[in-house]
């Protein structure tokens, strides 16, 4: 008897060591979230509960040695059960796509806020707090652009204030999570995501990233302060007052893969920095997405665009100085992605690149490619190329 007491309470004690921050949190928008999984969950039951129960009560009631209950092999259909055994399924399902096109739509992450909690709207004029984030390997770095300022692997805002996240990586994909927060958001090399939220309630809170990302993905963590305004006006002054500049150079350095890297303050940040990390040309050299993007929307950079091609490689970017990256391919890791021996059965005198085979077993010239000159390429004609111009 004493034996299955304690059985029935070791499930508390397991949960004693348990942080229900997700079911507990601080802002707004995990709030909301914390709710919908508690809508969803009940919902949820309404089904699962009576299921098992009759479960258990049929297999209770006509059990072999109840001589009480009516045997009825012959029984095949009920149109009363067939009503309830829908009907209850189909309006739950309802209700749940309900809340879930509602919430989605109202929980939107990239969607700004209209209030600071259930109580009370945001108030007119109140300008929000910019967080530029980037995912390094393994650490965060945040860029105050509005105050000019930066930090690695600590974060602070004021309560009540709303905060507009801009995040990006430099590598590998990572996800932004501060659960207290608000949900989790990825964090992709090359692209940005974005998160809107408010901190309610002052107070030290954990954040990390929530997605594999390498060796010292355990350790990619960084703390979040709620603030009162003071208390977030005395930390941005020890933050100008404590920290160095953060231009190319620092960063590029700061990028280069480290665990357990310790918090450091900026006290000015080099403009454009965050658009260059953004756009993978934060090394002297490197043409940017947007560039790259603007080239391709003018319909290619024809034959000439063969002479970019060092300034697109990014993933070897740290090999030079010996370093192991995350890449798995060549030249990232300085190994081939295939075996460099000829398959067999095949013909090791290929095609040049530049013949087309043509029926009849015949070769014609590859046609020249007719695109788009590069922005600012020259071509012999003494002055640079214009966008959108033909070769």
């Amino acid at each position: 008897m004493k034996f299955s007491r304690l059985l029935s309470v070791l499930p508390l004690f397991m949960l004693a060591g348990c942080n229900l921050v997700v079911m507990s949190p601080s802002g707004d928008i995990a709030n909301q979230q914390a709710d919908l999984i508690l809508v969803s969950t009940f919902l949820m039951l309404l089904i699962i509960v009576p299921v098992l129960f009759l479960t258990l009560f049929f297999a209770w009631r006509y059990r072999r040695s109840n001589t009480a209950a009516t045997y009825d092999p012959e029984w095949h259909h009920s149109t009363r059960l067939e009503v309830v055994i829908w009907s209850a399924p189909l309006a739950i399902i309802i209700a749940l796509g309900a809340i879930t096109w509602i919430s989605t739509h109202k929980l939107d992450p990239y969607r700004a806020l209209d209030r600071l909690d259930a109580e009370r709207a945001i108030p007119a004029g109140a300008k929000p707090l910019t967080v530029e984030v980037v995912a390094l390997d393994w650490k965060w770095l945040f860029f105050y652009p509005d105050l000019g300022v930066a930090t690695v692997n600590e974060l602070a805002a004021p309560v009540d204030v709303p905060i507009n996240f801009k995040i990006t990586a430099s590598s590998v994909m990572n996800s932004f999570y501060i659960p207290a927060l608000a949900g989790q958001i990825y964090a992709m090399p090359g692209m940005q995501t974005k998160l809107h939220a408010v901190i309610n309630k002052e107070g030290e809170y954990e954040g990390f990233s929530a997605n594999y990302s390498g060796d010292g993905f355990s350790h990619m963590r960084f703390k979040f302060h709620g603030l009162n305004q003071q208390g977030f006006d005395d930390w941005l002054a020890r933050v100008k007052a404590q920290g160095t500049a953060l231009n190319r150079d620092a960063y590029l350095k700061l990028e280069r893969p480290s665990e357990r890297e310790p918090v450091r303050y900026y006290a000015s940040t080099e403009t454009g920095l965050y658009e260059a990390i953004l756009n993978m040309c934060a090394t002297p050299g490197k043409m940017c997405m947007n560039e790259m993007m603007h080239i391709d929307m003018m319909g290619g950079a024809g034959k000439e665009s063969a002479e970019n091609r060092e300034r697109l490689e990014y993933d070897n970017r740290h090999t030079e100085q010996g370093e192991r990256t995350n890449a798995p391919t060549f030249p990232a890791t300085g190994t081939p992605a295939r075996s460099g021996q000829e398959p067999e059965g095949t013909d090791s005198n290929t095609q040049q690149p530049d013949a087309q085979p043509q029926q009849g077993g015949q070769t014609m010239p590859a046609m020249p490619h007719d695109g788009h000159s590069m922005p600012g390429m020259d071509h012999g004609s003494g002055s640079p190329a214009q966008p959108g111009s033909k070769n």
